[in-house]
């Protein structure tokens, strides 16, 4: 086991950084300027730094979401599945594109990079749950369960 506290660009300490931001999202849902201001202040870390782990992790917004997160894989697996005409079908359906939020705040729509799950592509993530082999037909189903 090694003693080595985790250190950010700078070389300050970042001990317990992660944990603290991730606890903030699932509290607010993602990280505003004042928060990560205030997490900066407590860990005696510049902001940029601060703000330099929380951008690098897409699972830690650091602008507005909705409630609901749709995550669309755009890897290869998934992209030669077709999973652009899966985003079109959550166009038609909720009317926004990837990077926007519906104007209830219900929805954000994402694309990501890798979920794990290029077996069962094209594949999605709502919030933590996976949906694979999606069909454009399939997805108005999906979302009215949200």
């Amino acid at each position: 086991m090694s003693d080595k506290k985790e250190t950010t660009a700078g070389g300050h300490s970042g001990a317990g950084l992660l944990p603290s931001l991730k606890a903030e999202v699932e509290q607010k849902n993602y990280l505003s300027r004042e928060t990560l201001e205030g997490i900066a202040g407590q860990a005696g870390l510049p902001l940029n730094s601060v703000y330099g782990v929380a951008s690098f992790y897409a699972y830690l917004p650091v602008s507005a979401v909705g409630r609901n997160v749709i995550k669309v894989c755009n890897c290869l697996p998934c992209e030669i599945k077709q999973a652009s005409a899966v985003v079109e079908g959550i166009r038609r359906e909720i009317g926004i594109g990837p990077g926007q939020t519906t104007p209830d705040g219900k929805f954000t729509l994402e694309m990501v990079g890798c979920i794990g799950a290029c077996d069962q592509a094209p594949a999605m993530l709502i919030n933590d749950k996976l949906y694979g082999n999606l069909t454009p037909e399939g997805i108005a189903g999906i979302l009215k369960s949200y």
